[in-house]
């Protein structure tokens, strides 16, 4: 039996055709955790049909693997992308925030001790 186009459900360009071959993004690869958010600079014509779907998307903070799954797209592939628009200053990347370092339990219990105080 042979598929029909509507039948597909699988895109019909591949990756490697969206990135124009490049298999990274030049330089660090963005954290999938990465914040990303489109800056109010005009979209110029000559972006490929990606990187506008990328762009309406980012209008709010989403992460790079949030983009990558509403473009249906593998991260790698979004990473490139997204690192395009970074360089022509579409796009603006708030890092992850690191994890926090220990907590000093001991601060902790001199304000529970403080407040067991009071009641």
């Amino acid at each position: 039996m042979t598929d029909r186009p509507e039948e597909r459900t699988h895109r019909a360009v591949r990756p490697y055709v969206i990135t124009g071959g490049r298999a990274g993004a030049g330089g660090e690869p963005l954290p999938w955790e990465a914040l990303v958010v489109a800056t109010d600079a005009a979209f110029p014509s000559y972006l490929q049909p990606e990187h506008h779907t990328i762009l309406r998307q980012c209008q709010g903070l989403l992460s790079v693997a949030e983009v990558a799954a509403h473009l249906g797209q593998p991260p790698s592939v979004v990473q490139v992308l997204l690192s395009d628009l970074v360089q022509w200053g579409l796009v603006a990347v708030r890092p992850p925030i690191p994890p926090a370092d220990r907590t000093d339990v001991t601060m902790l219990r001199k304000v529970l001790d403080g407040l067991e105080r009071r009641l």
